[in-house]
């Protein structure tokens, strides 16, 4: 099968970190959001793949032709920003066969090899994680059987407490594609956006059998809180490097600390992330996500995004500062 994975958007509530770096290029346990989902395609045996663009789109493109020379990947550019189904539609001339439809914005525990165990009726499969705050998110209703019937964008009432997360499997990919094109023609929503969940409507609407099927972690990686949360689990469940025992230093695991990181004199973790060729000094981090060669010289930092080649200086508290900036207290070395 091929896949198609939506990369354009700008990343606005992860500001100023995405100025600079394409949102799906920011790193939870040192290593990119979309690699994670890369290398479970990787592990899957998928070798071809639609990338949907638009913000820093070069920067995209390079990463994955650099880490990924495998993939037979196709790179197609959304200008105008109309939506999920906009996006999908633009990997058309690619699609002749079944695919994945992958959002890289959260990462997810799922076994995706059941579709390749799914009953020849079965035109797909939605993937969704059960929330208390359904209010918040599109919400899949299902039938007895456990197949789609609606989705319901952020009920009053809880219709549904099973989230919609951006992965999906389509088999009848002709359908969709129809369903695409009657969105498409039809009136955008209030946004001027056109939502691909009408195009899943309408495959049902016209006798599609779609399962829904429930994931066991997701997490997510578009705002600045989450991204922390989602480094906690990356570092919980997959062992990082700790440097070895050096005087001075205290380390509170789960911490990933890359190779080439100088600490002295300091206390780090947990859910702490830092990357190559960063200087740590006189200083305490915790719940913390470090870029590559920034200098920390006497701070005490706790719920902080901090960019590459940051220069902080005395600070204490909570901040979230973008690539090559300096905050410096006066007074502090």
């Amino acid at each position: 099968m091929k896949v198609v994975i939506p990369l354009a958007g700008k990343g606005t509530r992860l500001r100023p970190h995405t100025h600079v770096t394409p949102k799906p290029l920011l790193r939870v346990g040192d290593k990119p959001v979309m690699s994670y989902i890369l290398d479970d395609l990787r592990g899957l045996g998928v070798s071809e793949a639609v990338f949907v663009t638009g913000h820093l789109k070069e920067k995209v493109e390079d990463y994955i032709r650099k880490e990924y020379p495998e993939f037979t990947a196709h790179f197609v550019e959304q200008p105008v920003q109309n939506g999920t189904a906009g996006a999908v539609d633009l990997a058309r001339d690619f699609i002749d066969e079944d695919l994945l439809i992958m959002f890289v914005d959260t990462l997810f525990d799922a076994d995706l090899t059941m579709v390749q165990r799914l009953p020849e009726e079965v035109a797909g499969v939605i993937w969704v994680k059960e929330v208390e705050d359904y209010q918040r998110f599109g919400v899949v209703v299902t039938d007895g059987d456990g197949y789609m019937t609606q989705i319901v964008e952020k009920p009053s009432e809880p219709i549904s407490k099973r989230a919609n997360i951006g992965l999906y499997y389509i088999r009848d990919w002709r359908l969709l594609f129809e369903g695409i094109a009657h969105v498409l023609a039809s009136p955008a929503s209030t946004g001027g956006e056109y939502y691909l969940t009408d195009a899943f409507q309408y495959m049902i609407d016209h006798g599609a059998k779609l399962k829904v099927v429930d994931v066991e972690g997701w997490y997510d990686a578009g705002k600045p809180e989450t991204l922390l949360e989602t480094n906690l689990h990356v570092l919980s469940t997959t062992r990082g490097k700790s440097p070895s025992s050096k005087r001075g230093v205290v380390i509170r695991e789960p911490v990933h600390i890359a190779d080439g990181v100088e600490l002295e004199e300091c206390e780090i973790g947990p859910n702490v992330t830092i990357s190559a060729g960063t200087k740590v000094r006189g200083s305490r981090l915790r719940d913390a996500i470090v870029g590559a060669g920034a200098q920390i010289d006497g701070c005490e930092l706790h719920d902080s995004l901090i960019g590459d080649r940051v220069v902080l200086r005395g600070v204490r508290g909570a901040v979230d500062i973008g690539d090559d900036s300096l905050v410096g207290v006066e007074g502090a070395t």
